[in-house]
């Protein structure tokens, strides 16, 4: 039995099939449409997720987890772990950071014979789902703690995120980002190309239309990663599963893969960024 347990939360957007086989616990977000209550994991069809988006005469918002909900899994896994290893989104857009420190804070009194590690991963989306697989994975090998901890600090540095977005106005009308605003003045009739670390999004190009943006993203990717070794990667789109399989199709031949799959946002992050995006987040394997 692994000696620590990996928690992360639903921005990270870990295939089902991923977190069963590495034991991952995810607390989800909550979205709220006028009155309605969700959360992550209600398993919202996208179709149907993306039409209320669109049509709901109220502006969605979205909550992080609370205290209980981290404390309520802590204690859990208390009784199957000696450590606890959990990686939240980036504090600089959500709570979750902050939620998840005092669960720690209070999980000290309550179950002291556990050791928890909060960690900001800096990132989002798959960015932060493959530094949670990683610290899993070595996890599951019989990892310490700590050595889960050091692999999941080393990763938060290499991980890329690239986005083809098919509108700013989502993001701007979240004003969690500043200057969304003034690239969406800018780029009017464009596809912008985003990327995402260290909690900032930086706008690094756009093009005349989304096939000529996906070109972009594969020669960012091909530069970032040329002679470095496997690629661990990640398609992941919004509501457009026929674009990200055509994009695996085509990438699958190009690259030396240490896997490659496709992951789709959860609701509470569509909210911010609305149907139609398309991008690839990768890491070469350490040697």
């Amino acid at each position: 039995m692994p000696k620590v347990a990996v928690v992360t939360d639903s921005t990270a957007c870990i295939p089902t099939k991923l977190v069963k086989e590495y034991n991952i616990r995810v607390v989800p977000l909550h979205f709220i449409f006028g009155e309605i209550k969700y959360t992550d994991s209600d398993h919202l069809p996208q179709d149907e997720f993306y039409r209320l988006l669109k049509d709901s005469p109220h502006s969605p918002t979205t909550s992080p987890a609370s205290p209980g909900d981290y404390l309520e899994v802590f204690k859990e896994l208390s009784s199957q772990v000696q450590g606890v290893l959990c990686l939240t989104v980036t504090s600089k857009i959500s709570g979750m950071f902050d939620a998840a420190r005092v669960a720690k804070e209070t999980a000290r009194e309550t179950i002291p014979d556990v050791e928890i590690r909060v960690m900001d991963s800096g990132t989002a989306a798959m960015a932060q789902g493959f530094i949670a697989l990683a610290a899993a994975r070595i996890a599951q090998r019989g990892a310490s703690l700590p050595e889960a901890c050091a692999v999941a600090e080393r990763l938060k540095s290499k991980v890329n995120l690239i986005a083809i977005v098919d509108t700013l106005d989502y993001l701007a009308k979240s004003r969690r980002i500043p200057k969304v605003g003034a690239w969406a003045a800018s780029l009017l009739g464009l596809k912008p190309i985003l990327s995402f670390s260290n909690g900032a999004v930086k706008l690094l190009s756009a093009a005349t239309n989304k096939p000529k943006a996906v070109e972009r993203i594969i020669k960012i990717m091909e530069k970032r990663t040329a002679g470095q070794g496997d690629i661990h990667a990640s398609i992941f789109h919004t509501n457009v599963l026929q674009e990200a399989e055509e994009l695996k199709r085509r990438l699958e031949p190009q690259f030396p893969w240490a896997e490659l799959f496709i992951s789709s946002f959860t609701p509470a992050m569509g909210i911010y960024t609305g149907p139609g995006v398309l991008g690839l987040v990768f890491y070469v394997e350490e040697g």
